[in-house]
């Protein structure tokens, strides 16, 4: 299921799916279905995921001109990000693909080697934003302003000493995070400076449950700047992939509903170029990734 979050010209934010290339709204659904659902994604991850095969269910039982009333062209919506205010912070994975590491002990305070075990940080809850919205360059700061596509899982079920082998089954589903850094703001080895300032987390465009995403460990990712591509790679190519990121990080603290793992960018950042590449004032960068979608933000500077 495509799960997103979306307002109107007259309402507040809602909670949406994509049915038939057209939102349905999530409440007024349940509603028709004689069913409550919630107007919120952390209320429905809340729920379960099998709450999404029941939804499914519901849906296939529903007749095309029941819809109508509570459908909306995507054309008139605002897409939000899909977890507008999460409950904690974004759990951020650093070096976790190889030639990644390669560029950034080039240019940056690493030391090139793999990293025995995941890089873990952490980006403030007000890092995020949708997407179509600006990316703000406090000039003040920061002038090396940087790009990092990735896939990002969300916790459905929470989760102390999760296996590898059942790892898979804690996840609700997936989205992309551009993971913005401002590589002149790290603070003797420590990043959040870099990482956590506000709106360094494009998130979206929507949510897509797992049972649609096939393998998580085959996706296309990439990147663009005004139209360039910077990034393009695949999620096979993560060092540590999903399964190990929960089986670690369950054993680090307790994983939650609503919990969001930023799993690591490819190479290609600006960072890691020769001349390195930095954004600024009226630049849009584009991150995708593959059976997602696509966010689009512009760089504003204050």
């Amino acid at each position: 299921m495509k799960l997103l979050t979306y307002k109107t010209s007259d309402s507040e934010s809602r909670l949406g799916f994509i049915h038939n290339n057209q939102v349905v709204d999530m409440e007024d659904f349940g509603e028709i279905s004689n069913f409550p659902l919630p107007n919120d994604m952390l209320e429905l991850i809340d729920m379960g995921f099998e709450i999404i095969a029941e939804i499914s269910e519901m849906i296939n039982d529903t007749r095309p001109q029941d819809f109508e009333a509570i459908s909306l062209p995507i054309s008139e919506i605002t897409i939000l990000a899909p977890i507008e205010k999460p409950r904690k912070n974004i759990i951020g994975i650093g070096l976790n693909y190889t030639e990644h590491v390669a560029e950034s002990a080039r240019t940056l305070d690493t030391t090139g080697k793999l990293p025995a075990k995941p890089i873990i940080f952490s980006k403030p809850t007000t890092t995020v934003t949708g997407t179509n919205t600006n990316i703000i360059k406090n000039t003040k700061l920061t002038e090396q302003l940087d790009w990092e596509v990735e896939l990002a899982v969300v916790i459905g079920k929470k989760g102390k000493y999760v296996t590898k082998e059942d790892a898979l089954d804690y996840v609700f589903g997936y989205t992309v995070i551009n993971d913005i850094s401002a590589r002149d703001c790290r603070r003797e080895g420590q990043w959040i400076v870099s990482k956590g300032q506000d709106t360094f987390a494009p998130m979206g465009p929507i949510l897509v449950t797992k049972d649609e995403i096939e393998n998580p460990h085959n996706l296309n990712l990439s990147l663009k700047v005004n139209g360039v591509e910077k990034q393009n790679s695949n999620t096979k190519f993560l060092l540590f992939n999903i399964n190990d990121l929960i089986e670690d990080l369950s054993i680090v603290f307790t994983l939650e509903p609503g919990d969001i793992i930023a799993t690591g960018t490819p190479a290609g950042v600006g960072a890691g170029r020769n001349p390195q590449e930095w954004m600024y004032d009226g630049d849009v960068v584009e991150a995708t990734v593959e059976g997602i979608g696509t966010i689009v933000n512009t760089i504003k500077e204050i």
